[in-house]
């Protein structure tokens, strides 16, 4: 998984200087006439740098490492059974001593002595409730750590959905625009005859107030699409945690 990250890394490195210098070369985009899908970053590194800077795959990334040293935990905790011991004194010891010659009564002598003492000993021990759940405790990290695995693959394709959903979503709220700019400039054309006609006498008041109507709706939803497309290319931006300058 790291070396993956590495590589997302890496990409999104890469992604962000390409940009930057179509930023430096290109011409401003016109929403209104030119074709988004053609100014937009690949999709495949769009989801890839998604990927990169989205905390929950991260936050199931840094899970499955946790696991990952809960196992070694689990199958180096028998060692705890295994042990030594050392111990070092140091003081004044009196030691008594009897000396017996030829059956004479025996003779009681003392000696003092300031020494330094060493002791070592190793011990084994395995308590049965170690013996009888070790086996299993292993096989529940293990399972822990498959189970963080299919979490952090559930959040990859949780998050690849998103951002097609939304790359898809920029690109649609665009050629919707362009439809609709389209219609209010065939809208704006009709008007002016209209006005001409009703100027000169040839309209009655309720065919102009029925198509000025017409006209000012398709404006509106000119505004409405191009707050529209923002949006949503606002949302991109935010999912795959970059700036998409389109130039």
């Amino acid at each position: 998984m790291s070396c993956l990250r590495s590589g997302f890394i890496i990409l999104t490195c890469v992604l962000f200087w390409s940009i930057q210098g179509l930023s430096q070369s290109g011409k401003a985009f016109d929403p209104t006439t030119d074709d988004i899908s053609l100014r937009l970053p690949p999709l495949a590194d769009l989801i890839d740098s998604a990927l990169v800077h989205d905390p929950s795959v991260n936050y199931r990334s840094l899970q499955v490492t946790f696991d990952q040293y809960n196992l070694q935990d689990n199958q180096f905790e028998f060692l705890r059974n295994f042990g030594l011991q050392a111990n070092v004194g140091y003081g004044t010891f009196d030691y008594l001593y009897n000396n017996t010659l030829g059956g004479q009564t025996p003779g009681t002598y003392t000696n003092t002595q300031n020494l330094t003492q060493y002791g070592v000993g190793a011990y084994i021990r395995f308590p049965i409730s170690d013996l009888i759940t070790r086996h299993s405790q292993i096989k529940q990290a293990k399972t822990l750590i498959l189970q963080s695995k299919e979490m952090v693959d559930v959040q990859i394709q949780a998050v690849r959905r998103q951002v097609i959903m939304q790359y898809n979503e920029v690109i649609n709220k665009q050629h919707l625009l362009k439809i609709r700019v389209k219609y209010l400039e065939t809208t704006r054309i009709n008007i002016q005859s209209v006005e001409k006609d009703f100027a000169n006498g040839l309209l009655p008041v309720p065919e102009y107030a029925r198509i000025s109507e017409i006209a000012t709706r398709a404006e509106a939803d000119v505004e409405n699409t191009r707050m529209e497309f923002q949006t949503a290319f606002m949302l991109l931006e935010e999912l795959v945690g970059m700036k998409l300058k389109l130039y």
